[in-house]
């Protein structure tokens, strides 16, 4: 299971002076849950996905976002992330998004983005599935699976063979073992560093997409280079600092950057910001995935190219 080994990233573009935000990219956001609360049966409401999402977007530097969210939650993840655009889909009456209603905006996004992001805070159930189908089953856009999304692949037979995208997986260990459980694939992506690294080389090989293995030593393969983060904190250990780096890679690929690239540039940057807030707060816990989100700008900019 041979891997060109990645020690260096390059360096990002120089933004022209006359850009707009139609020069740097569309990312559309497709996330959220308004949630069920019934009984015993009940799943969360999860508002604050799609919005670090969107904040990692444009904190990558892209120049428009676009949120997919459900009708009933839509005001309040916009509230959230008040520089996107946000298209709200119609729930049943378990309050999950009716699969029919999301198509026409699903398609719209497609013909109108640059990248998208799909997956966080989605939640699951038969709609979810749909919608992450529809998407990967299209040529049109690279797609970002996260979260949700992912677990929503895996709980479909041999998914691999309804992909057409060109697709970037974004799991955690637990998320990889239960794609490569679907695949029939061997490897430990909670074990050693170099387990970890087969693990994501062999599922990128499978599905021929780019894995980003998450975790300490994030490993992003696109089945032929493998690259091994070696920064980061364990500040960044909390809720939503995932969103906010799935937005980011999203908002790279929006801005022309190779789909392997902006995965490993957008998570040393990542990783970066996280310790840059753990020098600028002196402390090593308590972060707010938006303050991540933040941070990201000037991390960026270190990375770009400068005008002689």
């Amino acid at each position: 299971m041979d891997a060109q080994r990645v020690d260096t990233l390059p360096k990002l573009p120089r933004r022209p002076e006359d850009g707009h935000k139609g020069t740097f990219g569309t990312v559309g956001i497709i996330g959220g849950s308004a949630g069920r609360h019934r009984d015993e049966d009940f799943a969360a409401t999860m508002i604050g996905a799609p919005a670090l999402a969107a904040m990692g977007a444009i904190r990558s530097g892209c120049g428009l976002v676009k949120i997919m969210t459900p009708m009933p939650i839509v005001e309040a993840v916009l509230t959230l992330a008040p520089f996107a655009t946000g298209f709200g889909v119609e729930v049943d009456a378990d309050r999950a998004m009716i699969a029919s209603s999301a198509a026409p905006i699903i398609d719209e996004l497609v013909r109108t983005s640059d990248a998208i992001v799909v997956g966080p805070g989605m939640g699951t159930g038969h709609g979810v599935g749909q919608i992450v189908v529809r998407l990967v089953g299209q040529e049109e856009v690279p797609i970002v699976v996260d979260a949700d999304g992912l677990n929503a692949l895996a709980a479909m037979p041999d998914f691999g063979r309804d992909v057409r995208a060109n697709l970037v997986l974004t799991p955690h260990p637990g998320e990889a073992k239960r794609l490569m459980d679907n695949l029939s694939i061997t490897g430990e992506p909670a074990g050693s560093a170099s387990d970890r690294i087969e693990a994501c080389i062999g599922l990128a090989q499978r599905i021929g997409c780019v894995v980003v293995l998450k975790g300490s030593g994030t490993v992003v393969s696109d089945g032929h280079r493998v690259w091994v983060c070696d920064r980061g904190c364990s500040a960044m250990g909390v809720g939503g600092t995932g969103d906010v780096l799935s937005g980011v890679i999203g908002g790279l690929i929006a801005q022309g950057i190779g789909l392997f690239m902006s995965c490993a540039i957008g998570v040393q940057a990542h990783a970066i910001a996280g310790e840059r807030w753990v020098e600028h707060h002196h402390s090593s816990s308590g972060m707010i995935a938006n303050e991540l989100a933040d941070e990201l700008v000037g991390v960026l900019e270190t990375m770009r190219e400068k005008a002689c």
